[in-house]
Parts: structure tokens; sequence; C-alpha cells
């Protein structure tokens, strides 16, 4: 683990509701824009679960646990953000916010998983070889969800939260290019990275049909109707999402940081869906996702790098929330004026 403390670190996010969420490798922040023009700033220790349990940091076993995790921090960051992004009187309840959660995820589980096999197993059952099946249920698959996202991208409120996704990518560009964070600059950095949750979901419905197609040859289905034939594709995706996002975790990691054509090819696909998933950010969402940022930098992680010639556009009043990372200065805390270079 010695080493993997001093390995540069790729940081991550999401965007949030009116905000961006980011995580370093010992504390994930969220910061959202309240309707007062307030910038709303949480911050929050990344377990050590992998360090106690060291198999998680392996191949194809840390791909499903980052998965877990990612979910668990962008569940709260999201329901950090779903109330501090409205009036005191909209907030919702944390059974409100538990319910709706979910409530979307068994829509997905049904939308994505249960109707497109019940769907395919009455129309294809006894007619195609499994092979063929697991490729038409894959690409179906990827066809409803790309509908999906072209839908609700249209919607207002989702191409705000896009907007804000754009911002977390072209902060963490900047980062990564040793550009002072200012809003400015940061503006000039592309809204689509390769690191960005979107290819993860493009490699694991990719990748799934491979391993559904493979599982499905080594351990074919059992005799019997139509419920029968629907249910063992069911439960095959269900059972092998863990596998399927562990390779597909590794093909991600594979894009970092190396930009040989083969690795450009794979990661193809994802950039294009981003152009979806992501919009040009405004200065204002910009300034949110840099103080997201800020507050996962450790302040050793300054040295050296350019200061900001400019911070009159990170103007907005900071309000800090519970701050539980307290173990490392950061560019940003509660006690300390922003600090973003020397």
């Amino acid at each position: 683990m010695a080493d993997d403390e001093h390995r540069p670190h790729y940081y991550g996010g999401q965007a949030v509701l009116e905000g961006v969420m980011m995580r370093g490798r010992a504390a994930w922040a969220v910061a959202v824009r309240r309707p007062s023009g307030e910038i709303y700033v949480e911050r929050h220790p990344v377990g050590d679960f992998q360090q106690r349990r060291p198999i998680f940091t392996k191949p194809l076993f840390r791909g499903p646990w980052a998965l877990v995790d990612a979910l668990k921090i962008g569940t709260k960051a999201l329901t950090i953000s779903a109330n501090q992004s409205v009036e005191d009187e909209e907030k919702l309840s944390g059974k409100e916010l538990g319910g709706s959660l979910v409530i979307a995820l068994l829509l997905f589980i049904v939308i994505f998983i249960a109707l497109p096999n019940f769907g395919l197993a009455a129309l294809l059952q006894g007619r195609v070889s499994e092979f063929t099946y697991h490729v038409v249920e894959g690409l179906v698959r990827i066809v409803m969800f790309l509908g999906y996202l072209g839908a609700i991208s249209l919607l207002p409120d989702i191409k705000r939260v896009f907007a804000y996704h754009g911002a977390e990518h072209q902060t963490i560009a900047a980062w990564e290019h040793e550009e002072p964070l200012q809003p400015d600059r940061v503006a000039g950095y592309p809204t689509l990275h390769v690191r960005c949750g979107t290819n993860f979901l493009v490699m694991v419905m990719v990748l799934s049909i491979l391993v559904y197609t493979l599982a499905g040859g080594l351990v074919p289905p059992p005799d019997g109707g139509f419920i029968v034939y629907s249910v063992y594709h069911i439960g095959l995706r269900v059972l092998l999402l863990p596998v399927v996002a562990g390779v597909a975790y590794e093909g991600l990691r594979l894009g970092a940081g190396r930009s040989n054509p083969l690795v450009r090819g794979i990661m193809r696909p994802g950039l294009w869906l981003q152009l979806i998933t992501t919009k040009p950010s405004t200065l204002e969402m910009r300034e949110v996702a840099i103080r997201a940022f800020q507050a996962v930098v450790p302040v050793e992680e300054l040295e050296g790098r350019p200061v900001p010639t400019d911070e009159s556009e990170l103007a907005s009043p900071i309000v800090w929330g519970p701050d539980e990372a307290t173990d490392v200065a950061y560019a940003l805390s509660p006690d300390t004026e922003p600090r973003s270079g020397r």
C-alpha cells in the first residue's frame, strides 16, 4: 500500500443537483449552489474497506467494490444536493429521498433487465441459438439506454445536471494539465474525459454481451417454458454483473494516462456518449466544481503549481456543512482561506 500512496491520484467526481461531488485519495466532498447564491460545501472521509480487505485492491475484485462504493457515495452526495439546492420548504425528508432512490433502482431493473428478457423470451425462445439471443438482448439494451439518455437530456433540469457534469470534467482536466484552477482558465478544457463513468457504462453494456454469451454457452438454460427461460436469463445477468463490472473497471483504468491508438479506439464510444451526458458549463458552475475539487486536494499537492492570476471569479460566499475529513490539510477548509497554489 505504501507504493499506492506515492502514485499520482486520478481524481474523479459526479454531477449532482446544482452542484458537483469530487473524490480524492482520502476524502470526498460535495459543493452545491444554493438558491441564495452561496456555495454549500460538505466533506467526508473515503472509507478504508480496501485497506482492511486487500483482496479488493486486486484486478477484477476492485471493480465491483468501486461500483458499490461509487453508488454509496453518489447516493449520499445526491441526497445532500437535493436538499441544499432548494428552499427550506421544498426539502425532502430522508425517508422520502430514500424511497425515491429505491423506486428508481427498481424501475431500472424492471426496464433495462426484466422487460427486455421477458419480451425477447416470448419472441425468440426456440427460434434462435443462445449466442444470437445474448447478442440481440445486449443490442436491444444498448438502444433502450441510448433512447433513455436522449429523452431525459431534453429536460431543463437534466440539462443543468449535464452542464455541471461538464464543469466537473473541465476542472479535473485543468488540474491534470497543471492549469490554475480559476473558472476562465478551466473553461478552455473539454467537457469529455476518458475516465468518466459514462465510459464505464458503455464498457459494461458492450462487455456484458461477451460475458453473458460465454456464460450461456457454459451453462445453457434449463428445459422449461417461457417463465423458466426468462428467469434464467434475468438471473444470469444479475449474478454475473460483478464479473462484468470488474472487467469494465480494468478497461477504464487502462485508459487512464494512456493515449495509444488501441486505447483511444476502446474509449471512443464512451466519449461519443458524453456528447449527450455533458453540456457546456457556465462560470458559476465551474466555480462550484472548483470549490468541490479544492475541498479534496491536499495542500501538499499544490507545491510547484502555478498560482491563479485572478481569483475574482471565485467570489461566491462559502457555507460549510459537516467536515468529517480533518486528518489532512486541504486547499479548502472551514478555518482557512482557500489556497490555490504556492
